[in-house]
């Protein structure tokens, strides 16, 4: 990670000032590194010994990087972990901008890396997560999506990068297309258990601890899955109430709390996390092919890491 950090650093320099400058305050607040920590995890899980791992990480959180700096202009957000965002500091134009530079990086690394199926699968990866985003405002304010579209949505626009992270590991260590097959599994299932619980903990007080403001995706009107369950489950009193606060963004101070309720009463919120359970038991089986090692204890427990945040 040190070397990951080291290559970012490195990278996000540039003689405008403003650049290393905004990338500097979203890179350094405090994010997990979740996702340059599967390429390094996966890697050593398939024996590598190089430092191509260490490269590809920092490109992968470039990636990562970009489209936070883009979301948050889409979100209209001015909180992340705790922090002003980058737009609400230096406003939108700069924040797309930096996050073109980002993105541009990332693919300066990829072609440094030389390999071709490398470069494939994280530029594929690239345009399936800005595939999700747009498929992500189609569904916004439409209390008519259904389970299956929003599961299309966080396929793409989470859980592609985490899948992408972790195959390319197969990659550069020569596996087999069984193991690439496996870990991009794995990946793809973490990144879903990922973004269920984060759906879940935007009407938890848990969130409040992970430095984000409850109800942000209820104040935006995005319909995850914790309020689809509510609303199908719920009676068409309740399903008015849906359509005024989600499709209308008509809100009062009370809205957020009478959300909650519904979601408690259906049992919504639990059974997204029986979800994230599910999920993640198919990414925990996926890595059954590779020794038993630390580092797959580590990459299992990762999964559990990610569910746990529920509680």
């Amino acid at each position: 990670m040190a070397k990951v950090n080291q290559t970012i650093l490195l990278k996000m320099q540039s003689p405008v000032a403003l650049i290393p400058q905004l990338a500097g305050h979203l890179i350094a607040s405090g994010g997990k590194r979740l996702r340059p920590m599967l390429t390094l995890a996966t890697s050593k899980m398939c024996g590598y010994e190089g430092d191509r791992h260490a490269e590809l990480a920092a490109c992968v959180e470039f990636i990562h990087s970009a489209t936070l700096l883009h979301d948050d202009v889409v979100d209209e957000s001015d909180l992340r972990r705790g922090l002003e965002t980058a737009n609400a500091v230096w406003g939108n134009k700069a924040s797309v901008l930096v996050g073109d530079f980002l993105f541009s990086r990332s693919f300066e690394l990829m072609v440094a890396d030389g390999s071709l199926e490398v470069l494939a699968i994280l530029s594929n990866a690239s345009s399936v997560i800005a595939e999700g985003e747009v498929l992500q405002l189609t569904t916004a304010n439409d209390m008519d999506t259904t389970e299956d579209s929003y599961m299309q949505v966080i396929v793409a626009k989470t859980a592609a990068l985490f899948a992408a992270s972790c195959e390319i590991s197969a990659v550069i260590t020569k596996g087999s297309k069984t193991e690439q097959a496996a870990l991009k599994s794995y990946g793809k299932n973490l990144g879903i258990v990922f973004q269920l619980i984060d759906d879940v903990l935007d009407f938890s007080a848990e969130q409040e601890k992970l430095g984000k403001s409850v109800g942000d995706d209820f104040r935006e009107g995005k319909v995850t899955l914790p309020i689809v369950l509510a609303s199908r489950r719920g009676s068409e009193e309740e399903r008015s109430f849906w359509r005024r606060t989600i499709e209308d963004l008509d809100q009062t101070d009370a809205d957020l709390k009478t959300a909650i309720d519904l979601m408690n009463k259906h049992g919504a919120l639990k059974d997204s996390i029986e979800r994230a359970r599910h999920y993640g038991a198919i990414a925990k089986d996926a890595l059954a092919i590779f020794p038993d090692d630390d580092y797959r204890k580590a990459l299992t427990g990762i999964v559990d890491f990610c569910i746990n945040r529920a509680y």
